[in-house]
């Protein structure tokens, strides 16, 4: 019983309870007629109750149709993107929804103004903060003492490491990116990304191996582009092998109709039961990591965000132990922008 109520459309309800009362008011009724009408009246009285049960049968049936018709359309509209109450034009309750919906609207736009100022604030505090920055970079090459300036350096590169991710993952909260796609040369994107590693790079002895085309070019934004290979860069330095040379090569490779870079590292490779989850928000793997840096998951996924957001495929497949590659793919937009081919 409980599943044919829910079946019911919207509405219905009320409207069986309605003739529900109707068939109370008329056997009432019935009764006391009965007791003053002759025997040859009651035919008259049974033609008029069947006359009344048939309009009232034809009268549901017309109200169950035009609810189930209702919703139908209804079912429809919910599946499209944007609004639709207008489309549905006059319905029950529509002024106490528009309260609500503007009730939650003002809160919304109060909610989205002080998360506006906050990232306004960070935002303000990491450039400014790259001033003091560069000052204790230009004290730090003043210590004598090698192994002090080395280790100086170390966290000062870690410092301005995660002042720079900060940075980026304020713009990359927002629906707006400030993209600016152009025509970039791939391999000066690749050589930016390793002169922003390279300090970890040489520390950790990288053998950096570039296979880039230097006539190859794609259609993206430089600045978001680096930013995706520093976190592929850094992971690779991040999970460094022990057990052999490191090993960092960077492929471009032309195959149907899409550009493919790679990037790859032998490192100590992930899981396969992480693969899948790479990419998600928060997650730091399963595996027996080095421990030398503390990861928060949060690199690959706003990498995995910005390629999305420039319309860029990044995949990985790894052998735990072995290597891990990062994959990149360049649709074939050339003809979008400027009407010509890969």
């Amino acid at each position: 019983m409980d599943e044919r109520v829910r079946r019911l459309p919207r509405g219905f309800g009320r409207c069986l309870k309605t003739a529900a009362a109707c068939l109370c008011v008329g056997a009432v009724y019935n009764i006391y007629f009965l007791w003053f009408l002759q025997a040859e009246d009651r035919a008259d009285l049974v033609y008029l109750d069947f006359l009344l049960l048939v309009s009232g049968g034809i009268w549901l049936a017309g109200i169950y149709r035009k609810l189930k018709r209702r919703e139908r359309e209804i079912a429809e509209l919910l599946e499209r993107a944007g609004e639709i109450g207008d489309v549905l034009g006059e319905y029950e309750n529509r002024d106490v929804a528009r309260h609500d919906v503007d009730l939650w609207k003002g809160k919304l736009e109060k909610q989205y103004e002080q998360y506006c100022d906050l990232m306004d604030y960070i935002t303000k505090w990491c450039h400014e903060v790259k001033l003091p920055l560069s000052a204790g970079f230009l004290a730090c090459e003043r210590i004598s003492d090698t192994d002090v300036r080395q280790t100086m350096r170390e966290q000062l590169e870690r410092i301005s490491q995660q002042v720079n991710g900060a940075l980026v993952g304020c713009k990359a909260q927002g629906n707006l990116y400030d993209l600016k796609i152009g025509r970039q040369n791939l391999l000066d994107c690749v050589r930016a990304s390793i002169r922003n590693n390279r300090f970890f790079l040489i520390q950790n002895h990288f053998t950096v191996d570039i296979q880039v085309p230097e006539d190859c070019i794609v259609y993206t934004d430089k600045q978001w582009l680096v930013y995706v290979l520093d976190q592929l860069v850094s992971n690779a330095v991040k999970y460094v092998s022990t057990e052999r040379e490191p090993l960092l090569r960077v492929t471009a490779e032309q195959m149907d109709g899409e550009l493919l870079l790679r990037v790859e590292d032998h490192g100590e490779g992930i899981l396969s039961r992480d693969i899948r989850r790479v990419f998600d928000r928060g997650y730091t793997g399963s595996g027996n990591r080095s421990g030398k840096y503390k990861s928060t998951g949060m690199g690959l996924y706003l990498a995995a965000r910005i390629a999305e957001k420039l319309e860029h495929a990044i995949e990985v497949e790894s052998e735990y132990g072995v290597y891990t590659r990062f994959t990149i793919r360049f649709h074939d937009n050339r003809e979008y922008f400027f009407g010509e081919g890969l």
